[in-house]
């Protein structure tokens, strides 16, 4: 479960895929695992809209025994690494207590992502299929004594588990994440990317989503997504760092004390 290009890069400009583009076209991937995915998305698209005092800024310390950080649909690992780094600094990296969890479905992304991984102390990659299982989450949080991730990164991952699994798979998904969450980070696909992942894989001879055409939650999914989020889990939002190069917002939620969310 990775991240989708609904664009194509020429030169430095970002232009919506449109039928019959070929160039820096990722190709069809159901689940999201683009190969290439950072190739056509590097991490700058988003670090350059988030603040490098993010963590302080949520009131994270050094002194707390841990802050742990989770990121859905890693795919190999770029993201994952390089929002480390932007968050926490150089000259804070020996002796934190920052650490990093990223998963995916896609178990050879995730060997990319431990090859070359320049912080194994500190980041660690699992293949991890979150619509089947989320126990080793919390083993995860258990390890580290923590009852919540301080901030989990969930960045055009929706749209997949919406495709695959349906209004109630997306729902389940933003309940999970905001019950292990103090904090999420979201970025939701717009609508026109759910058709431009259908045509994908039309154009390699296969039929689309097969539940595509029977989605009720439609239009402005980022809209819905946050309706669920504010009414059945307990959140609210706290920020939008604006929209990417591809016109996705990025929304910050925070829970609300003493709240807590509602399995769907």
């Amino acid at each position: 479960m990775a991240t989708c290009s609904d664009c194509v890069v020429e030169g430095n400009n970002v232009n919506e895929v449109k039928e019959g583009d070929e160039a820096f076209d990722p190709g069809a991937a159901p689940f999201g695992n683009f190969i290439n995915y950072y190739t056509f998305n590097p991490p700058e698209n988003r670090l350059s809209l988030i603040p490098a005092s993010l963590l302080q800024d949520l009131g994270f310390s050094r002194d707390q025994q841990s802050t742990l950080i989770l990121d859905v649909g890693c795919n190999s690992g770029d993201l994952s690494v390089a929002f480390y780094k932007h968050v926490v600094h150089e000259e804070e990296r020996t002796g934190n207590k920052v650490h990093l969890l990223g998963f995916d479905l896609d178990e050879a992304l995730i060997q990319r992502a431990l090859q070359t991984n320049p912080l194994p102390s500190r980041i660690s990659f699992i293949p991890l299929d979150i619509t089947a299982d989320s126990e080793p989450l919390q083993s995860y949080l258990h390890q580290h004594g923590c009852s919540n991730f301080h901030l989990t990164l969930c960045l055009a991952v929706t749209m997949w588990v919406h495709l695959n699994h349906g209004d109630s798979g997306l729902l389940e998904l933003l309940s999970c994440l905001a019950s292990i969450s103090s904090h999420l980070l979201l970025e939701a696909q717009p609508w026109k990317c759910y058709r431009s992942a259908a045509r994908r894989l039309r154009k390699i001879g296969r039929s689309d989503f097969d539940i595509f055409k029977t989605l009720k939650i439609r239009g402005d999914v980022a809209a819905h997504a946050k309706e669920h989020l504010e009414k059945q889990c307990g959140m609210e939002l706290i920020q939008s760092y604006g929209s990417t190069v591809w016109d996705r917002k990025l929304l910050l939620f925070k829970k609300r004390p003493g709240s807590e969310s509602v399995t769907q």
